[in-house]
């Protein structure tokens, strides 16, 4: 089949699937309470650690950035896309205050992970 023909069948039968491409992606989370504070861990695969921000605001912790496709050969064209190669973002809202928290990221396999410890009572 022509590539003509196989992208007017795409935008027939899958008239979001560019759309849906184009749009920000949210990377999964997971939230775990530690003996000092919290561990935030977002699946960040295939992301370049320079490409990511992270904010902290009240109780609210951000991460934003983007996912590059990487060409793995020269000429090379698309038969199936599935993955999200867009900016991103993830919100999410904390049991605590980060304003004075102090904030230590890792970049592991394609996880990064915010160890949150919250300011001391005194």
């Amino acid at each position: 089949m022509s590539t003509d023909i196989v992208r007017l069948m795409h935008a027939l039968f899958w008239p979001t699937a560019g759309i849906l491409r184009e749009m920000s992606w949210q990377p999964s989370v997971d939230v775990y309470r530690t003996r000092s504070g919290w561990l935030v861990k977002f699946d960040l695969a295939g992301v370049r650690p320079e490409d990511v921000v992270l904010k902290a605001q009240g109780s609210r912790l951000l991460v934003q950035g983007r996912r590059r496709d990487c060409s793995l050969e020269e000429g090379c064209r698309h038969y199936r896309m599935e993955i999200a190669y867009s900016q991103f973002e993830r919100s999410l809202e904390l049991p605590c205050n980060l304003q004075h928290a102090t904030l230590a990221t890792d970049y592991r396999d394609g996880m990064l992970l915010v160890s949150i410890q919250p300011e001391t009572e005194k």
